[in-house]
């Protein structure tokens, strides 16, 4: 059962902010929709980060979101922040008077309240360690992150923020028969600073993991076979786009649908285990073949959405 309702608040920490850019005054009372769920959401999948693929993005980690059909995985992924000095504070579900609502991500000058969910690669339930903005530059903290230094140069070491070297599925809400915290003093003046929503980058890529049925929960069992992703738009996504728009025009049929959304899982599923057995990255040999079942795959969307028109020119 879901419901969704209109919540006020003052505390943006657990909403949405309207602005696409920074306020000039202090956070005030905004009319927000929330998701509110009687199903707890699964446990956060266990994933190997991938690299940093350039200097600047910041990593922003998977969550479950939900949908008509369920709860589905949105990949975590390296995206580029508004603007140089903003920190990703991620979404998070709470468990509160018997509905789990969902409090959405946001950016701003420090990382606020995240219902103190370890997400990991630095988001271990309070703050952020994956690194730090340096003037107008990120330094990333390589004890945490998986960053590659061939391309990514501003980089530090500081192993003591490593307090939890669990790899254990980690608990997906805040709440009863979740985790138990609660906003600091300082959490809950980060609050009131002023926030920025998710770029139109980061909804997009929510969007189109909306559409990737092998992201829900009822059909992975809360393993995602594409659990992360280096960047917004990496081809697997963009061939998700173009089979849903091939169903929602009509030039592909369930049995098409079906074909190639079973070939695309299998790719997925070969490049989460490559990831993980090469530390988060594809060898060349790995890359080439999967551009290949990829190049495949594509023919045969085009060739399904394109069969009307070959049979005209007959």
């Amino acid at each position: 059962m879901v419901k969704r309702t209109f919540i006020r608040t003052l505390i943006l920490a657990l909403c949405m902010p309207l602005g696409l850019a920074l306020l000039a005054s202090t956070a005030s009372a905004q009319l927000v929709v929330g998701i509110s769920v009687r199903i707890a959401p699964p446990a956060l999948p266990v994933y190997v980060q991938p690299p940093c693929p350039t200097e600047g993005y910041l990593w922003t980690p998977g969550y479950w979101a939900y949908g008509d059909a369920g709860y589905y995985w949105v990949p975590g992924v390296w995206v580029a922040p508004p603007s140089p000095g903003l920190l990703w504070t991620p979404g998070y579900w709470g468990f509160v008077g018997g509905v789990y609502g969902f409090h959405a991500g946001y950016w701003g000058p420090h990382v606020g309240f995240y219902g103190g969910v370890n997400y990991g690669f630095g988001y271990g339930g309070a703050g952020f360690v994956g690194g730090e903005w340096r003037g107008g530059r990120f330094a990333y903290n390589t004890a945490v992150v998986n960053v590659d230094t061939t391309v990514v140069h501003s980089t530090f070491v500081d192993r003591s923020v490593v307090v939890n070297a669990n790899v254990g599925a980690r608990v997906s809400f805040n709440g009863p028969g979740g985790v138990v915290a609660a906003p600091t003093a300082q959490e809950r003046a980060y609050a009131t600073e002023p926030h920025v929503q998710p770029t139109s980058e980061q909804m997009s890529h929510e969007h189109t993991a909306s559409m990737d049925r092998s992201n829900f929960a009822s059909e992975n069992h809360g393993h995602p076979a594409n659990p992360a992703m280096s960047r917004v738009g990496e081809r697997a996504h963009n061939q998700q786009e173009r089979i849903a728009n091939g169903v929602a025009s009509g030039k592909m049929n369930a049995g098409e649908t079906a074909r190639v959304e079973r070939q695309e899982q299998h790719i997925n599923q070969q490049v989460k285990d490559d990831r993980e057995a090469n530390g988060g990255k594809l060898t060349a040999k790995e890359k080439k073949q999967v551009n290949k079942e990829q190049n495949k795959t594509s023919k045969e969307i085009h060739k399904d959405k394109n069969k009307d028109k070959d049979k005209d020119k007959r």
